[in-house]
């Protein structure tokens, strides 16, 4: 709705201009009217529809034609007062005023007009007779009302008909001379009929119905007015109601029924309250709420939000076979002005057999979209109507922005999960240092996060005991990057190196690279990728940093587990109970624990890195584990 409304009101000399706004402002008729009254402004907590609004009056005396048109030009709303016992200035409305002011709008966006009969005081009989043809002749009048500065008669009312005019107006709403309602009206209705058809089954039922009119005008409808207003259009048309619910025919005719009784306003609190502007377009405001995304986060969407797809996706799978076929991806975007998907979300999410999108491709779509444009994630959303249904204020409550990978890695080594993380405004740290127990002694591990550049790694980069190779296992071209850098930097290296999915509360998506993480993984005698998530109700588990730390204390040695793996590796898994060192490398081991770290301990020199691209993110861990006795002893 518009901030403020400005109305004009022009005519011929003496037909009472001056004296309609006086006796608005002082109710009384002025005992001395001047020439022109200056522009007055009525506040909004005064006005029926609660805006600002500017009343301006003209004067041929007073002003310029120069001075006229920059007025027709700055107006919302033209009042062209005529005299109800003066034939001429009736005439002159016709054949001087209308076309004056079509000459000076554009012929698009055309302000309303109304008709002022002033004067109704002193004569018995009605000017309606006369002016119902120009009014039938003239599409931007939109109504006429007859008045009486002296008696004070409809002198509110009119200056309200000239703020409705503003603020609801029918023409984009209604065609009089085909007395039904506008093309672009009806697709907007129709949109909005879907959304509220929870069920999808072409009829609103009084649950639904109840739905609406909480929405729109925020208050049910008792079960005798349903009703009355299923009544009204069964009356009216035969399929309008049907199983006692109404149809769209019916939805469309109770409206066409409001703008022809002249509650237009009813239909435009509708409209609005789905986002729609003057024009019956989706405001960009309602499309693309405002939402702040630092640079270093990402965007997922939140429970919320997954269970509102999960009823859209419910609610248009009429077979129930947990897979959209190609009719009911078209169904369920009618409420779009596009169609948003093309065939290749068909080759980049599950399909079934048929090749129509399942439950879990159908999810993942909308994963991807969120991760990688948020904005059209916003749109999309919009156009579904999350903000309507789930009374929100706007989808961006359907929206979590997260770290990435990376910081939440960091973070979660000092105990923070991800909800503690969001919560803390300070500055961002690129280092996270603290300590964890390997064989019952307290080391030190310190973690070094690097900004991401592929084509240049220095040698402090690559001065580090451990390679933490972090991708999210939400963003498809997460893991090619890790790929790359250990391919690039770390294949021919003796630096060990651990594959870490981050995110591992989310769904998994596959992975735009040649090999699979767990292939590439097998492929170059790396262990499985180590699932991580700081997403928990309370602290992270410390585990992968206990076996960071005990790796980058053993960085040469093959470790044998005690466990069902056997693995003749550096051990990882959940199950490790004691690591044995191989009798042939325990010497060189204790000189590796006890000289290396001290000679690293500068950490000006020490790095411990991630890299970050596209979501994906490369760790590496300085074991800067040392014995506190050593600590002491210096």
């Amino acid at each position: 709705m518009r901030k403020d409304v400005r109305i004009l009101l022009v005519g011929e000399p003496k037909v009472g201009k001056t004296s309609l706004i006086m006796s608005l402002v002082s109710e009384e008729f002025p005992d001395e009217v001047p020439l022109r009254a200056e522009e007055i402004t009525i506040p909004a907590d005064v006005t029926p529809e609660r805006v600002p609004t500017h009343i301006v009056d003209y004067s041929e005396a007073e002003q310029s034609d120069e001075q006229l048109y920059q007025e027709i030009s700055k107006a919302n709303v033209i009042c062209i007062v005529y005299s109800v016992n003066n034939k001429k200035s009736i005439e002159k409305v016709t054949s001087h005023w209308i076309p004056l002011i079509n000459d000076r709008t554009d012929k698009d966006s055309r302000v309303p007009l109304i008709l002022v009969g002033n004067k109704s005081d002193l004569v018995e009989h009605s000017s309606m007779e006369t002016i119902l043809p120009i009014m039938n002749q003239f599409q931007d009048i939109e109504t006429c009302v007859e008045c009486s500065a002296k008696n004070l008669k409809n002198i509110s009312e009119l200056f309200y008909y000239a703020q409705k005019a503003v603020l609801h107006p029918t023409g984009p709403l209604y065609c009089p001379e085909e007395k039904e309602l506008k093309l672009s009206c009806i697709k907007a209705l129709t949109r909005i009929f879907k959304i509220t058809d929870l069920d999808n089954d072409g009829i609103l039922n009084d649950n639904e119905l109840n739905f609406f009119q909480r929405t729109c005008f925020n208050t049910p409808l008792a079960p005798q007015a349903l009703e009355d207003v299923k009544n009204v259009v069964r009356r009216n048309m035969a399929d309008g109601v049907k199983d006692n619910g109404l149809t769209l025919k019916g939805f469309l005719f109770l409206h066409t029924l409001f703008i022809q009784r002249g509650r237009h306003e009813t239909t435009w609190t509708v409209l609005r309250r789905f986002g729609y502007d003057d024009d019956l377009e989706l405001t960009q405001e309602y499309l693309f709420p405002m939402i702040k995304i630092p640079p270093d986060c990402t965007t997922e969407l939140n429970h919320n939000a997954y269970l509102f797809l999960q009823s859209v996706f419910d609610k248009h799978d009429k077979d129930r076979d947990c897979a959209l076929s190609p009719e009911e991806v078209k169904d369920l975007f009618k409420v779009f002005p596009y169609m948003p998907w093309g065939p290749d979300v068909n080759n980049t999410v599950c399909t079934n057999e048929k090749g129509w999108i399942t439950y879990q491709g159908y999810l993942s779509q909308w994963t991807l979209t969120t991760y990688l444009d948020v904005q059209r994630s916003l749109e999309y959303l919009g156009y579904l109507g999350y903000s309507i249904v789930y009374e929100q204020e706007s989808q961006a409550a359907a929206i979590t922005v997260t770290r990435s990978g990376k910081s939440g890695f960091l973070q979660a080594f000092l105990g923070r999960n991800l909800q503690r993380q969001k919560r803390k405004k300070n500055h961002k740290s690129y280092y996270a240092i603290s300590t964890t127990y390997v064989y019952g002694q307290e080391k030190y591990l310190l973690l070094h996060e690097v900004m991401p550049d592929l084509d240049f790694l220095s040698e402090a980069d690559l001065a580090c005991d451990v390679v933490c190779l972090v991708y999210d296992v939400s963003d498809p071209r997460s893991f090619e990057y890790c790929a790359k850098v250990y391919k690039q930097y770390f294949i021919d290296s003796k630096t060990p190196c651990v594959v870490i999915a981050a995110k591992s509360d989310l769904h998994e998506v596959r992975q735009h690279y040649s090999l699979s993480p767990h292939d590439f993984c097998r492929k170059h005698k790396l262990h499985p990728p180590q699932s991580f998530t700081c997403n928990t109700t309370t602290a992270p588990n410390k585990d992968l940093y206990t076996r960071l730390t005990t790796m980058a204390m053993y960085p040469h040695a093959r470790l044998r587990c005690m466990c069902s793996c056997n693995r003749c590796t550096y051990c990882l898994c959940q199950n490790l109970l004691k690591l044995e060192l191989l009798r042939s490398v325990k010497a060189q081991l204790r000189r590796v624990v006890y000289n290396r770290h001290m000679a690293q301990a500068d950490l000006k020199n020490s790095t411990f890195w991630l890299r970050a691209s596209l979501g994906a993110t490369v760790c590496a861990v300085l074991g800067f584990a040392m014995y506190r006795a050593l600590l002491k002893q210096r």
